[in-house]
């Protein structure tokens, strides 16, 4: 005998109901209530006192928190659980708070409340092309609040060269935002010149870094728009990390023409991308694809076969595809065709 499953209203409410969770993390890390804890702050009365909030109103979001799962509750105590011990209190190397200065900005939050209008258009709503207008302020932010989130798949990519071989003297990092991928490649790889382009106001970040990792002037910065600036020529690595998405598939194929022109022969681009399944949803990146649908005239999460098609459209070999540990995200290795 088949069993049927009851029709049941659970998801349309855990939908409807999903930005309690995200302003909950928000008002938690605001409040510093990881960090409480982790200071010893265990009841709702001490982490009041701590965090300078009422006790009714801490009650409340200490328990929701249990319930998504960043606490755990015992006899009115409550304690971190791993993930948030490393991930959301203030000291630790890891902590990931800060990132929702950009991913809870303004610009991408509220352009989710257009998103009716997005579709019905096939694009932003927002001014002046959305994030991809001439030094938006939203790359300082980014620049500044991700690099927690980027720094592993940086330590990764530049790991995976060393380990596959090859000498990298002279790298190309395009839209390089906090340059973390660019520094990382320079700290591996004693002999590299790293060349950063970006906006102006973002490559101040990206020069910071650059700095405190005491990389001098093998750390150069060219100011503007990629598809605009000379990038000159002899790069053997070219970095595209989270960058061509933001762009319709001819601009992309232009630009990697560009890119290509400025490569010397068997050098290599490594992309960096949330790259979906051939079905547009595993791994998880639709909801990726509506970011780029809300923020930007023609962005889109492309498959691996449309980025293998994109380079070799412009001129390039072969390309590979390889998941970046504890990342949702890919990178795809494509070599100058000879």
């Amino acid at each position: 005998m088949t069993q049927t499953t009851s029709p049941s209203p659970l998801l349309f409410f855990d939908t409807a109901f999903a930005i309690q969770r995200t302003c909950s993390i928000r008002a938690a890390v605001d409040l510093e209530v990881f960090t409480a804890i982790k200071e010893g702050h265990t009841t709702t009365s001490a982490l009041a006192d701590r965090c300078n909030a009422s006790e009714r109103g801490m009650r409340m979001l200490v328990d929701y928190l249990v319930m998504l799962g960043f606490l755990t509750k015992s006899d009115n105590t409550y304690a971190l659980t791993q993930d948030s011990e490393v991930f959301l209190v203030k000291t630790s190397p890891a902590y990931l708070g800060g990132t929702l200065e950009f991913l809870l900005s303004p610009t991408l939050f509220e352009s989710f409340c257009d998103l009716t209008e997005a579709v019905r258009k096939g694009g932003t709503m927002l001014p002046d092309q959305g994030t991809i207008a001439e030094e938006h302020p939203e790359w300082v932010t980014f620049a500044r609040e991700m690099v927690p989130m980027m720094v592993g798949p940086a330590k990764w990519i530049a790991e995976h060269l060393v380990t596959t071989g090859g000498t990298i003297r002279k790298a190309l990092d395009v839209a390089a935002g906090h340059g973390i991928f660019g520094v990382e490649i320079a700290k591996r790889f004693p002999a590299a010149e790293v060349t950063a382009v970006d906006w102006p106001n973002v490559l101040t970040v990206a020069r910071g870094n650059a700095d405190a990792a005491s990389l001098g002037d093998r750390y150069n910065t060219i100011a503007g728009s990629a598809f605009d600036v000379d990038f000159g020529e002899g790069y053997d690595l070219v970095l595209l990390t989270n960058f061509l998405h933001h762009f319709a598939i001819p601009e992309c194929e232009d630009f990697l023409r560009k890119v290509r022109a400025s490569m010397a022969p068997g050098s290599r681009v490594i992309t960096l991308e949330f790259v979906p399944n051939d079905d547009r949803i595993s791994p998880a990146s639709a909801d990726f694809a509506l970011i780029m649908l809300v923020t930007t005239p023609g962005g889109d999460a492309y498959t691996f076969k449309e980025w293998d098609a994109m380079f070799q459209n412009a001129g390039f070999g072969r390309s590979e595809l390889l998941a970046v540990p504890n990342s949702k995200e890919h990178i795809i290795i494509t070599h100058q065709s000879s």
